[in-house]
């Protein structure tokens, strides 16, 4: 017998990345950084007492949100520490989207947002991207017209790499009659010289709210630590309906660090930066050309019918990870997360085996 509610016995769940156990693999497939973190996490990993583990955590994560507040011009009331980006867009649905409401999110985008959605008893109104990736100009007229109480871009775009400029999100905040949230998991990876930041479009809009995580720019997917910044007003209705002591002493002491050695995260994003660039051009040298991406993955053309399926397949059985989604306007591509310098020479070995077999 069945105990599920029936909307969940009916729900597809998210398919996260393979996640291998040991063995010689080269992970290119859930966009994680392939640098360590810094090394002044490593030494506050040491410092924990362990006497604190007795107790509970400070429930709002005081200490992380002055950080935060100061490293990004705001004050802490505009920040909430989250158990990771996703727990945000959950409390993001919880707060602002009654269930049997709809989000509002492009299509394609991250695959998680339409399965937190069926959990809430919502249902997901989609807007394609026109064959360059960019932001539909209709967005946030289509949302209206839908009355969407909240819409989602992930900026750069996933799985394309695409920005849209801060321009162009700003149309959307101030047309758009709900609430905006801007998820920049991958923005620490932006070109520096592009002069990207949403953070001034805080002080317009009070329906704004930006997602960030330390799982991509600062090599700590394992910790499992996110946050929102946005209007204060939004940041205290996702307090309301947060777990309590929902980041832990260790979570919070390690965010905390992490955060402060900006120096080494920079160095870490250009080094990614760097290597992308250099993939991209390799692997448009065999063929295989991939949109200008602002993230730390590209999406891989594959020539040929079935090939990209094949292509993820045979660098498989080489130990080499990439991603393959079997859905529309996606099956003739891959996406492949930036490594380091050796894993990408990897890659390309297992590339060119590949097409000499052809």
């Amino acid at each position: 017998m069945s105990y599920e509610r029936p909307s969940v016995k009916r729900l597809h769940a998210y398919t996260p990345g393979e996640q291998p156990q040991g063995g010689r693999i080269i992970k290119l497939n859930t966009n994680e950084n392939p640098y360590p973190p810094a090394p002044e996490v490593l030494a506050e990993l040491g410092n924990i007492d362990p006497h604190a583990l007795r107790r509970y955590p400070s429930p709002m994560a005081d200490e992380f949100r002055r950080v935060a507040a100061r490293l990004h011009g705001v004050n802490p009331e505009n920040i909430i520490a989250t158990n990771g980006g996703d727990e945000l867009l959950r409390l993001a649905l919880t707060c602002f989207v009654e269930p049997g409401e709809a989000i509002g999110v492009t299509r394609p985008s991250y695959s998680l947002y339409p399965v937190l959605a069926a959990i809430h008893g919502a249902s997901v109104f989609e807007v394609p991207r026109p064959d360059d990736w960019s932001l539909p100009g209709n967005f946030a007229a289509e949302l209206n017209r839908q009355k969407v109480p909240l819409g989602l871009v992930v900026n750069p775009h996933a799985p394309s790499g695409r920005l849209s400029s801060v321009d162009e999100l700003a149309a959307i905040a101030n047309e758009f009659k709900g609430v905006l949230l801007i998820d920049e998991a991958y923005v620490d990876f932006v070109d520096p010289s592009l002069n990207h930041s949403t953070l001034p479009l805080l002080n317009q809009f009070d329906n704004l709210l930006i997602l960030r995580t330390l799982s991509k720019g600062y090599s700590l997917a394992g910790l499992r630590f996110g946050y929102g910044i946005g209007h204060a007003d939004l940041i205290a209705g996702l307090h309301k309906v947060r777990d309590s002591y929902n980041q832990d002493v260790i979570s919070q002491a390690l965010a905390v660090a992490s955060l402060t050695a900006q120096q080494y995260a920079r160095q870490s994003w250009q080094k990614v930066r760097d290597e992308r660039a250099r993939l991209a051009a390799a692997l448009s040298q065999r063929g295989m050309s991939a949109p200008d991406s602002e993230a730390n993955f590209l999406l891989v053309d594959v020539p040929g019918a079935g090939q990209a399926e094949v292509l993820y397949q045979a660098l498989k059985q080489q130990g080499i990870l990439v991603r393959w989604f079997d859905q529309p306007r996606l099956r003739d591509k891959l996406r492949i997360s930036v490594g380091s310098d050796a894993e990408n020479d990897a890659l390309l070995q297992g590339v060119d085996q590949f097409l000499q077999a052809l």
